[in-house]
């Protein structure tokens, strides 16, 4: 009978979740996990006290914008440099509330069998990444808020940072929701889509929150997109006359 060869067991790999799954203890533990490891987070999420994520994730979403929204203020001063960092903490905790029990209606519809408890420690962990990649780029905001006076100029570029932060939020559900077996059929691009539009209404239904104002609220409701455009038309006529004045010394 001739010798066969033999070969030696394939190595064991590990599975993800056994590899991700240390300890995630204390707000900086969930802290460091958010950003390194966000699988570790969902993984903790829902197992047996899994709920004690959820207070260590919003208090570092609460912290990480009113940071932000120091940073925010600083273009305005005065009472926005407290305005500020109220309406961008209660608007973002608003925004997760009213938009909690429509995601948990799509992970149902979605085929999974999550729990309130595991849709809501989701959210929390998008609010908290979302400020955390805000609280990043605050630096940078800081440095052009004091080079312009620009309302619009400085409003679009926190939208730009408010997009970036939230694709990475919005990715941390997607992956939640595709642990929990949800089918990946666009249900949760919709739930995006609905978060995006609140987010932005509420900026507008509490403005100002980067220029000043006299009263801390509007009195006169409008919706986002006609108020962005009013913001873009006035920022355009405040430089016309500027730039008249220019052509009139060259001539």
């Amino acid at each position: 009978m001739p010798n066969l060869p033999i070969t030696p067991p394939a190595p064991h790999t590990p599975e993800p979740d056994i590899v991700e799954a240390a300890p995630v203890e204390g707000i900086g533990g969930v802290l460091d996990a958010l950003l390194r490891r966000p699988r570790a987070v969902l993984h903790f999420l829902h197992v047996d006290g899994g709920a004690r994520l959820i207070a260590p994730q919003l208090i570092i979403a609460i912290v990480a914008a009113a940071l932000y929204g120091v940073i925010v203020g600083t273009f305005s001063g005065g009472a926005q440099l407290w305005a500020a960092p109220l309406k961008i903490t209660l608007g973002l905790l608003f925004c997760g509330g009213i938009c909690l029990p429509s995601l948990y209606v799509f992970a149902c519809l979605a085929g999974t069998q999550a729990k309130l408890r595991d849709v809501a420690g989701i959210v929390a962990g998008l609010l908290a990444l979302t400020t955390l990649l805000l609280v990043s780029f605050a630096p940078v905001a800081w440095v052009f808020s004091q080079s312009t006076e620009s309302v619009a100029w400085i409003a679009g570029l926190h939208m730009i940072f408010w997009t970036i932060a939230t694709y990475f939020g919005t990715r941390f559900v997607h992956t939640g929701m595709t642990r929990l077996g949800a089918r990946t059929d666009g249900t949760f691009q919709c739930w995006t889509a609905i978060f995006v539009f609140v987010s932005l209404q509420m900026m507008t239904a509490i403005r100002p929150i980067v220029g000043s104002a006299d009263a801390l609220l509007p009195k006169e409701k409008k919706f986002f997109f006609q108020y962005w455009g009013e913001t873009i038309q006035a920022a355009q006529k405040a430089a016309r006359p500027s730039g008249e004045q220019k052509t009139i010394e060259r001539d």
